[in-house]
């Protein structure tokens, strides 16, 4: 794997665990993207709308999608904003709330079948590259005027 760009070594193991998630919502007529998004609600009281995106790191257009196919689903119920008129808060049901359980089970599963196959030593560095990749991005220090390899 040492011949292959670091890009590359992402862009494919994220594919493939997306794959693997995306198989196992199939199973409940869902998707990854609705289990990522029922996960990034706050079950108890809600989410806004607007910081759902951000939190997300999805565009807009994209989340209303998946928001209105999970209210056709009816995972998911949208409420006025008490602490501001123009606000919309994303609530789960109580069908969501079975769905999001689901989801959070996938996702522990997951994280606990890798952290019983690589040592902890590892797995540290791998969040120590993956946090530099991170804000090496956010803050522009890659592709800049300064540095145009």
């Amino acid at each position: 794997m040492k011949d292959k760009t670091i890009d590359y070594i992402l862009r494919t193991t994220w594919l493939t665990v997306n794959k693997m998630y995306n198989e196992q919502a199939a199973k409940f007529g869902t998707t990854m993207a609705t289990g990522f998004t029922l996960l990034s609600i706050d079950p108890e009281h809600g989410t806004p709308s607007t910081a759902l995106g951000p939190k997300m790191g999805m565009e807009a257009t994209s989340l209303s999608r998946i928001l209105k196919r999970m209210e056709a689903l009816q995972l998911i119920e949208r409420k006025p904003n008490p602490e501001d008129g123009r606000g919309v808060l994303i609530h789960l049901t109580d069908f969501g709330r079975e769905k999001r359980a689901y989801s959070k089970d996938r996702v522990i599963i997951f994280n606990e079948a890798i952290k019983s196959n690589v040592s902890e030593e590892k797995l540290n560095h791998f969040y120590e590259v993956a946090e530099t990749i991170n804000e090496m991005i956010s803050n522009k220090k890659i592709y800049n005027k300064k540095n145009t390899f």
